[in-house]
């Protein structure tokens, strides 16, 4: 189910390792897809990201169902995701293959 429960925030896949907040979430909010319940970490804004597993460091993050960055280190579930721990990686050309 994409939609949380209480309509708080969105999870597009269930392979996603983040959900999108749709209105702000406190710290010990629950949030709950489906049989599975997320308690968030920290105070996550509208349009944020939080962790609906966790995700290691060096790990792709996916949102929607894409790559949307690699996480610069551990992320615990329900922790805030955002900037201070993610290296985007979408348009970025010194990340793509080198030439053989």
């Amino acid at each position: 189910m994409p939609l949380a429960a209480d309509g708080s925030a969105l999870r597009l896949k269930e392979d996603d390792d983040v959900a999108v907040a749709l209105r702000p979430l406190a710290p010990g909010a629950a949030v709950t897809f489906g049989g599975e319940t997320v308690v968030v970490a920290a105070q996550i804004p509208t349009g944020h990201k939080f962790a609906t597993r966790p995700i290691a460091g060096g790990a792709l993050i996916r949102k929607y169902g894409q790559v949307t960055g690699r996480a610069t280190g551990a992320i615990a579930t329900g922790e805030h995701v955002h900037v201070h721990n993610v290296e985007g990686t979408r348009g970025r050309g010194d990340l793509a293959e080198a030439p053989s």
